[in-house]
């Protein structure tokens, strides 16, 4: 007598999960290349100073970096956070509520 037969199939959510973790991973590059493009070039010292450490944080290694960022510079007004942390927004808005 057989009570109840168990088969797996396919799972459907399993690659849309893989795929959306593949897409979180890039998420802080991508901010990190938006933020050194958005800070304001003169000398060049403020991009060359600017890196992204263990994937996950921009340091802006430079002095005059808070200044910069408050938007003491005409290049880059908003300074380079407020500009970064929406375009971070979209991405993942893009990722989590489909494009």
């Amino acid at each position: 007598m057989t009570i109840a037969k168990i088969t797996q199939e396919q799972s459907t959510i399993t690659p849309d999960l893989s795929k959306m973790q593949r897409e979180i991973a890039q998420v802080p590059r991508k901010g990190y290349i938006f933020f050194k493009e958005h800070t304001p070039i003169r000398s060049g010292r403020a991009r060359r100073n600017t890196v992204l450490e263990n994937n996950t944080t921009i340091a802006a290694r430079y002095p005059y970096a808070q200044r910069l960022d408050q938007g003491a510079s005409r290049q880059a007004p908003d300074g380079m956070t407020k500009p970064t942390n929406a375009f971070l927004k979209k991405q993942f808005d893009k990722i989590f509520k489909g494009r």
